[in-house]
């Protein structure tokens, strides 16, 4: 697994270290050894699927609040999205900027999304699936959503007129 930091600390983008032959390839793409050399979080303590129809489709932004954060390991293993996070941690030295990176089947790269984070996506194309690696389980009622184009922020979402949920539309501005 070869890891880039983000210019977000703690957030990093993670690329397939392949092993090619004619065959193919054989690479890791999750190891908790990697993981902690790196000062990251090895539990896993859930998998989810997110499957979206149609390009344009946004989830986001969301996190669980403390102390259910959840870090996340984020790969789309079918067509493609824009993976957005925001650093909500108070006290840290990128608090309230944003990192957004694609995330594809065909880049096979993933995120690592730290606790303290909001986290979003847009679907890039029609028939995107992404699969989350989370390190708690999920908690009704610690979920925390913030409005996907909160000024506050700024992120840079690819496509206009996203598809949003009801609940997403409905998301607050972000107050600390």
């Amino acid at each position: 697994m070869i890891f880039t930091e983000t210019p977000l600390a703690g957030a990093f983008v993670i690329a397939l270290e392949t092993r090619d032959d004619e065959r193919g390839f054989f690479a890791r793409a999750f190891c908790q050894n990697e993981l902690a050399e790196h000062g990251l979080e090895t539990t896993v303590a859930q998998a989810n699927l997110s499957y979206n129809h149609r390009k344009g489709t946004l989830r986001g932004l969301h996190m669980q609040n403390p102390p259910h954060g959840e870090d996340k390991m984020v790969r789309c293993i079918s067509g493609a999205i824009y993976d957005a996070i925001v650093d909500l941690r108070p006290g840290s030295p990128t608090y309230r900027q944003w990192f957004g990176v694609e995330l594809s089947a065909a880049n096979r790269l993933m995120l690592y999304v730290p606790k303290g984070f909001a986290h979003g996506y847009q679907s890039l194309t029609d028939g995107s699936e992404v699969l989350y690696m989370v390190t708690q389980f999920y908690t009704p009622g610690a979920e925390r959503g913030l409005r996907w184009n909160d000024p506050a922020f700024g992120v840079a979402w690819p496509l206009p007129d996203p598809i949003l949920s009801e609940k997403d539309a409905a998301a607050p501005d972000f107050t600390p």
